[in-house]
């Protein structure tokens, strides 16, 4: 039998192993919270020492899910639209099940919960919210959620989503509380990431002006600064294709002198409309043109074919408001790529002036450098006019009044050979002369102007645009004599297809390489090989013929009728200097 006094002794020493263990329980929980704040305290630290803007994101994600124990967290980056979802950072979620869950969500559900009202949301279960719609196939099962907002420079950039919290059914006040302070961290330290990268951009654009004005200054050709254009563009932007066309004197149109990239082959040396095209676009607009979607683009006329498996692209009118349009750089990203952003294409807009500048003060050098060589050639001039023609006429006039007292038949003929020697040089000279005093390689009505508006001229007769291209120095390495039998060859086939080919579509092509001149003309009717008119065609080969050259008609396997004249060029035909 227990004596009352071992009771007395029983009691105390229970409520003592209560409040020791009550007291260790609030140690534990103490030490808990402090290793939290620690580990928050580190991932604020690591989010804040990263600079790369894709790779700050995935250290955020990373943070998030270890802060609250979950077992699946995402990062979604709001688009400019301020809508749906442009990225998507996942953690907890393998690769193959990416792969078979299929795209990444666009923001509709609970997650666009998160963009409509902007405020942390935490669920017990996911699919008791009002919001829910359920999950595609081969998505994991998910319950417990929290969603915390991040703010950049008080805008929303994105949410924070966090699925599946371990060891317990749902997250508490003080996982938002961490993941809140996270997401304020975040803020900062993607603001810091994007500042860098602007910097970073910038620095590469003015590093890719100077390097074109320096091109441009010391001479290089006009090709090579253009490529040069095309090439850094593309590569800042990340583009798969880039190229650059300038107005055709005398008409309305463009053509592409420069393309590097996805298919370039398919846009080099092409004539574009002003309107139809999104570089006329951009030309007619002398303002930036974008499109989502450039190969199912309506303002962009589909034939021909040249957007294939591109998607997001811009283009750019190099010039100033002042200058006006120089040419135009166009730029396409691949299909599923994000778009242009309006900073890129200021910044693009800001390099294209920069690069028409140094293309205008190459003019001025280049004009510079004509006026001194014209200067020259009329010193020349005068110098033989005043100097050299004078004493030979004088000499003539000396010879011829000597060959008078000249008695002996034979010496007397040799002076008149030599007064005749001494005009004839004196006509050489003053031709001569005349060639120095003309000005030489005026592209007024050139070859390349006149095939323009010979296409424009059968639109009425053809029902339809034919597409255009064009490559090489047509207008300086093509003979006047050449140039009249390509642009009489080219009206003539024109003609035979509308009269009698029943085309909806067409293609010209010219080409000048230096050896040859190459004419080629292919349309999709149902006409057969000699389905121009007999003596159109046999007036084509009199006329190929006569120039040394060789013609082709064809009917390939995949219908329509194919036209190739071709012509070999005189070996020097570039202009003199």
């Amino acid at each position: 039998m227990t004596s009352p006094g071992s009771d007395r002794v029983q009691l105390p020493q229970l409520r003592l192993d209560e409040l020791l263990e009550e007291l260790q329980a609030r140690v534990d929980a103490a030490r808990t919270t402090r290793d939290r704040v620690h580990s928050l305290l580190e991932a604020v630290l690591t989010v804040g020492r990263d600079l790369d803007l894709e790779h700050a994101l995935r250290t955020i994600v990373d943070a998030a899910a270890a802060l609250v124990d979950a077992e699946y967290a995402a990062l979604g980056v709001i688009g400019p639209d301020g809508r749906t979802l442009s990225a998507f950072h996942t953690v907890g979620v393998s690769e193959t099940q990416i792969a078979e869950i299929g795209a990444h969500p666009q923001g509709h559900g609970i997650l666009g919960e998160l963009i409509r009202d902007p405020e942390p949301l935490r669920l017990t279960r996911l699919g008791d919210h009002p919001a829910s719609y359920g999950f595609p196939s081969h998505h994991p099962p998910m319950n417990s959620f929290l969603g915390v907002p991040i703010r950049v420079r008080g805008r929303v950039f994105g949410n924070l989503y966090l699925t599946e919290k371990r060891g317990t059914a749902a997250f508490g006040e003080e996982d938002e509380a961490i993941v809140s302070t996270l997401a304020v961290a975040a803020g900062m330290a993607i603001d810091n990431a994007r500042l860098y990268a602007d910097s970073r951009l910038r620095e590469r654009w003015l590093r890719a002006n100077a390097d074109i004005a320096h091109s441009l200054m010391s001479g290089s050709p006009r090709a090579e600064a253009l490529g040069l254009i095309a090439d850094r563009a593309r590569e800042i932007t990340g583009s798969a294709l880039a190229a650059v066309a300038t107005p055709m004197a005398e008409t309305k149109t463009l053509t592409v002198e420069i393309a590097v990239g996805l298919d370039a082959e398919a846009h080099q040396g092409l004539v574009l409309p002003l309107y139809g095209s999104l570089m006329g676009l951009a030309c007619a607009t002398a303002a930036p043109v974008a499109s989502d979607d450039v190969a199912h683009d309506p303002r962009i006329s589909p034939e021909p074919p040249r957007f294939q498996g591109l998607g997001p692209a811009v283009a750019v009118p190099i010039g100033t408001p002042e200058g006006g349009t120089r040419g135009v750089v166009l730029l396409a990203r691949e299909a599923g790529r994000t778009a242009f952003a309006r900073q890129e294409t200021e910044l693009l807009r800001g390099f294209s002036a920069q690069a028409a500048l140094a293309m205008e003060l190459a003019e001025h050098r280049q004009d510079a450098e004509r006026i001194a060589l014209l200067r020259d050639h009329d010193r020349i001039a005068r110098d033989l006019h005043d100097l050299a023609i004078q004493r030979l006429f004088a000499t003539g006039m000396t010879l011829q009044s000597t060959g008078r007292f000249i008695e002996h038949p034979e010496a007397a003929d040799r002076v008149g050979r030599a007064v005749d020697d001494l005009d004839e040089t004196i006509r050489i000279i003053r031709s001569a002369i005349f060639g120095l005093r003309t000005r030489e390689g005026a592209t007024a009505g050139g070859l390349r102007a006149r095939v323009v508006d010979a296409v424009g001229e059968a639109v009425p007769t053809l029902g339809f645009t034919p597409s255009l291209r064009i490559e090489g120095l047509l207008d300086t390495d093509v003979p006047r004599v050449i140039a009249d039998a390509i642009l009489a060859v080219l009206a003539e086939a024109l003609t035979g297809i509308a009269r009698h080919a029943r085309a909806s579509r067409a293609q010209v092509g010219l080409t000048a390489d230096g050896r040859e001149a190459v004419l080629t003309l292919a349309d999709n009717g149902t006409g057969t090989p000699d389905g121009v008119r007999g003596d159109g065609l046999r007036a084509m080969a009199e006329r190929v013929e006569r120039l040394g050259g060789h013609l082709s008609v064809s009917r390939p396997d995949r219908g329509g009728t194919e036209l190739e004249w071709r012509v070999p060029l005189p070996a020097e035909q570039k202009p003199r200097r």
